[in-house]
């Protein structure tokens, strides 16, 4: 059970206490009783007006729920005039213009990958805020980037011929991106530095240029710096001056997740997240593991420094610039609770404990050099919930004494209604805002729950190429762009959810750079590596200037589309098949969040192929199931069927994983799998098909027992 120290009228968490007073406030000269009483202050003053967002999101639904039974016909002219009545859909505000100030170019100004990383593991956060640079020849030769098919396989010692293929490739991207202007690097023999200048000289001994010798910026002892789009490319030299290895700018900024991909329940795991996140701050979280028999430690990686061709000592970032993601407006959590007992909003929570952790930032200026906050905030639903996040900053800016508008606001763009106004949404916010991001999944999810009552829906595979999502993605853009997002603030896209398909990922997310997103999600350092690549390809800064001369708008009607089968029929055979494959994904995610307390797993779909698993993928597909049991495409005792099924198998997958229980074992009192049959067979009632009030209860009663 959790131990509570009474603190005027709140009982905190013994585990967070502690932190806060021995850990977070003793080096910010603030005081105990000044902090705590400012945070029941803030609790008193926002908690109702949180309640309140929730009782309308569920007004809401009741409300598009019956008009879905009052019309089985379906009109949609009288369904958009419908949600106009309500006011659920809204006329585009007047023209305005984001007024973000103090933003780091990392977010203005450079077009770049995009880590996402579970905060909760902090040798994951210190690789991830490290993955700023990464050597393409390793993302390359470790990857299906190069096919296997014989000579090229990878083996236990080094295969020169996959070696030499690499350098080929690598050689190719040069050519393409920093051309010299005769010949190819397959010809450079040396990279030598006289007077400051570059100097390449080929096989047969003469020099080659740079065909725009803008491109070299500068060099080290043992490297030349290269510049494209404003993304560096090291080229590191051996000995003789040849040509080592290529070190890519990869992950130019990484979100530090305390939402979708961990697990927080409790005050012990919130404490967790905020000592991660506090050690990012002050620059001194380190983790030490074993690997090879050897023991290593994690750091933060230093500033990288270099001589500019005028022979000037100039420096480049390190590490990623680093945003966090708090939680949405749903969640209460236990670590925190009122006079009367009851849990507090945990996004309350989040954002004067992470602000304050950033404080120390705010001081040394190691991670924003502008001095500015990166907090991301999910699952939003209209300008509404908007602007209570801004009123939420507000306050924690004015407890804390910062300048107004230092917490900088990400909008993930991934619940309908929000899509649907997404100007409105950025205007309320327009002097913090400084990124939207597309969610597929989450937004998938909430389409499925806001018309579960429409009919049936296509199975999910097929919602990627669904009128309403390819609207959804470009009205994004477009709304970024009208509000003057551009320079400011980041347009961003989703995950890329195969970790171990990075050949399909090259050919397939430079969509999103060429959609005009200035960043697209990466689930590992390796990926940000190989994505980079696409904005050297596409220069974002004048595509998006070019969309701006010739901006089409956007159709609403189209993102109206929902996405129900209408006259189609599915077999028995492809039935059978999406549910196997949805509840495999569930149950092989749900069972190590409530067992394990990883938020964020890779688990193969029924073709064994791994797909990164967190809470928004748990929610389309324990949704979809969901949908197609109220519609009686499949019955209860065939889900139930699938869920025993699959259940045999993702134990298998886990044989030897410590302190993993079979849900194969007893099926009727294994917690992980009662939890996701009730994602399931309960999920028409979830709020907008959230998969947490399920998910935390189940972990919580998995502790207790435990």
């Amino acid at each position: 059970m959790e131990k509570y120290i009474k603190v005027n009228e709140l009982s905190v968490s013994e585990f967070l206490y502690n932190f806060i007073e021995k850990k977070l406030l003793p080096d910010l000269g603030i005081t105990s009783e000044k902090y705590w009483q400012d945070f029941a202050t803030l609790f008193n003053e926002l908690v109702p007006e949180n309640k309140e967002l929730l009782k309308k999101r569920e007004e809401f639904q009741n409300i598009i729920n019956q008009w879905h039974l009052d019309n089985p016909s379906y009109n949609f002219d009288e369904y958009k005039s419908f949600l106009k009545t309500i006011d659920y859909l809204q006329d585009e505000p007047q023209p305005f213009e984001v007024e973000t100030k103090n933003v780091d170019d990392e977010i203005a100004e450079i077009a770049g990958a995009q880590l996402v990383v579970p905060l909760k593991n902090a040798r994951f956060a210190l690789n991830a805020t490290n993955a700023r640079w990464g050597s393409l020849y390793d993302a390359m030769y470790g990857t299906d980037y190069i096919n296997q098919d014989g000579d090229t396989d990878i083996t236990k010692e080094y295969n020169i011929v996959r070696g030499d293929t690499v350098i080929k490739k690598s050689n190719e991207f040069l050519d393409k991106t920093v051309p010299v202007s005769n010949g190819t690097y397959a010809n450079i023999k040396q990279y030598n530095i006289v007077n400051h200048k570059l100097q390449l000289i080929d096989f047969n001994g003469n020099e080659v240029n740079l065909k725009n010798s803008d491109n070299y910026v500068g060099y080290t002892d043992n490297e030349i710096v290269l510049n494209h789009n404003r993304l560096h490319i090291r080229l590191v030299l051996n000995d003789d001056n040849s040509l080592k290895d290529i070190i890519m700018e990869s992950a130019i900024s990484v979100i530090m997740d305390a939402e979708d991909s961990v697990t927080a329940v409790d005050g012990e795991d919130k404490t967790e997240i905020y000592t991660n996140w506090l050690g990012l701050m002050r620059c001194d979280l380190n983790e030490s593991f074993e690997k090879n028999g050897k023991t290593i430690t994690r750091v933060l990686n230093e500033d990288f420094f270099y001589t500019d061709v005028d022979g000037n000592k100039k420096s480049i970032n390190g590490c990623a610039l680093m945003l966090i993601r708090n939680v949405g407006h749903l969640m209460t959590n236990p670590a925190i609770l009122d006079k009367n007992g009851n849990e507090l909003p945990e996004g309350i929570m989040d954002a004067l404990i992470t602000t304050t952790c950033a404080v120390y930032d705010l001081k040394s200026k190691n991670n924003s050099k502008k001095g500015s906050i990166y907090i991301v905030k999910p699952k939003m639903h209209g300008e509404d919930e908007v602007a209570f996040s801004d009123k939420l900053f507000s306050h924690v800016e004015k407890i804390l004494g910062l300048e107004k508008n230092t917490i900088k606001i990400g909008i993930m763009d991934e619940e309908r209604r929000t899509s649907l106004n997404l100007l409105r949404c950025i205007e309320k916010a327009k002097h913090r805002v400084i990124f939207i991001n597309t969610g597929f999944l989450d937004r998938t999810g909430d389409e499925i729950h806001t018309s579960m009552n429409m009919g049936a829906m296509i199975k999910k595979d097929d919602m990627k190429s669904s009128k309403w999502l390819s609207a959804y993605e470009y009205s994004n853009v477009y709304s970024g762009l009208k509000a003057g997002m551009k320079g400011i603030g980041q347009i961003g896209k989703g995950m890329w959810a195969k970790p171990d398909k990075m050949a399909d990922m090259v050919v397939e997310k430079i969509a999103h750079v060429k959609s005009g997103a200035t960043t697209a999600w990466v689930p590992s350092p390796t990926a940000a590596t190989l994505h980079s690549m696409h904005y050297h390809a596409v220069n974002v800064n004048s595509l998006q200037q070019e969309m701006l001369n010739n901006l089409t708008p956007n159709s609403i009607d189209d993102i109206l589309s929902i996405p129900v089968l209408y006259n189609q029929e599915y077999s028995k055979d492809e039935i059978e098949n999406e549910l196997n494959n949805n509840v495999q994904g569930i149950l092989g995610y749900v069972v190590r969040w409530v067992e394990l307390g990883i938020g964020c797993s890779k688990v193969p779909d029924i073709n064994n192929i791994g797909l990164m698993e967190d809470r928004a993928t748990l929610r389309i597909s324990s949704q979809h199931i969901a949908n197609w049991l109220h519609h009686s495409i499949c019955s209860k005792e065939q889900v139930l069927a699938a869920l025993k099924k699959m259940a045999v198998i993702v134990d298998k997958q886990n044989t030897g994983t410590s302190g993993y229980e079979n849900m194969s074992d007893d099926f009727d009192n294994n917690i992980a799998f009662k939890s996701a049959c009730d994602l399931i067979f309960d999920g028409v009632n979830q709020p907008n098909g959230y998969t947490e009030p399920v998910l935390h209860k189940a972990r919580t009663e998995f502790k207790k027992a435990h």
